[in-house]
């Protein structure tokens, strides 16, 4: 039935195709980062300019339990009651990447319902919270001021696939630290290859709770959009975007599939016990349950 209504809405043209009046905005950060106080300043810097927001946050699922705390709602209190903004937590419900599996889904259903900018923040940050980068158009990097080894475990993999970085907490005592993480971060931009012919990330100093530097932030990504769309770039990586998803979403039915099988289910037992006793390895295990497609 999903799948239904948002065909419908892609054939009835109530999903916007035209590229410049859209924007889908992703944003990731190690904890602390400060991206709920961000998506409040910034969400309300896009609603005084004469726009509207949505944003879709994505919380942690418990691996023992299932549960989702989706409390995003609560730390941006004036942005929750705003009637031009449109707040949406969803549990990750253990799908790696940052993202829930039908995140992509959620933005073109806010596109139709007339929201022109997307926030998409992901679980947390790490080597495989990067799944926001397939189903955005600008990849926004936040990061606290902390110190340079406590950041070293997401430099490479996901400063790749950043567009902008942000340095949060410029205020106060802070300001020193801020400037020492954004020059660090300026400067190994520099040695990545950039993601686009039309543009190489930049580094900006933000305070999300004094309202310092938001507004810069905002021009730079309006900038970065106008270059990807007079570049062409922007139409071609919404294409690949969609060609992924669609990807994704098999790989995704094809697993569920092999597990309910009826054959699979059969030898599951009896491997499992092999298993438990140590007669196979986890790789012989998988070879044995996978050659049940054979049979299919």
């Amino acid at each position: 039935m999903a799948q239904e209504i948002l065909t419908r809405l892609l054939q009835n043209g109530q999903v916007e195709e035209d590229i410049s009046k859209t924007f889908r905005i992703g944003l990731s950060g190690p904890p602390g980062a400060g991206k709920s106080t961000f998506i409040e300043a910034a969400g309300q810097h896009i609603i005084n300019e004469g726009s509207n927001l949505a944003v879709l946050a994505v919380d942690p699922s418990s691996s023992r339990t299932g549960g989702s705390l989706l409390g995003d709602k609560t730390r941006m209190q004036n942005l929750g009651v705003n009637p031009q903004a449109y707040i949406r937590p969803s549990p990750a419900c253990g799908e790696l990447g940052g993202v829930a599996r039908n995140t992509h889904e959620a933005a073109v259903l806010c596109e139709a319902a007339g929201y022109k900018n997307i926030i998409i923040e992901t679980v947390g940050v790490g080597q495989s919270e990067i799944a926001v980068a397939d189903m955005v158009d600008v990849f926004l990097l936040l990061l606290p001021p902390s110190a340079g080894d406590e950041l070293q475990g997401i430099k490479r993999g996901i400063v790749e696939l950043v567009d902008v970085v942000a340095v949060n907490k410029y205020d106060g005592d802070m300001k020193p630290a801020v400037r020492r993480i954004a020059a660090e971060y300026t400067s190994a931009l520099k040695f990545m290859t950039p993601k686009y012919k039309c543009w190489r990330p930049r580094v900006r100093r933000i305070s999300s709770l004094n309202n310092i530097g938001i507004d810069d932030l905002w021009e730079l990504l309006q900038e970065f959009r106008h270059e990807m769309i007079n570049s062409g770039e922007l139409l071609e990586l919404r294409r690949m975007q969609r060609e992924k998803q669609m990807w994704s979403q098999i790989e995704f039915s094809l697993i569920e599939s092999f597990k309910k099988n009826p054959k699979v289910l059969n030898n599951l037992s009896e491997v499992n016990r092999a298993l438990r006793r140590r007669e196979i390895t986890p790789g012989s295990a998988a070879e044995r349950l996978l050659s049940v497609l054979n049979q299919l």
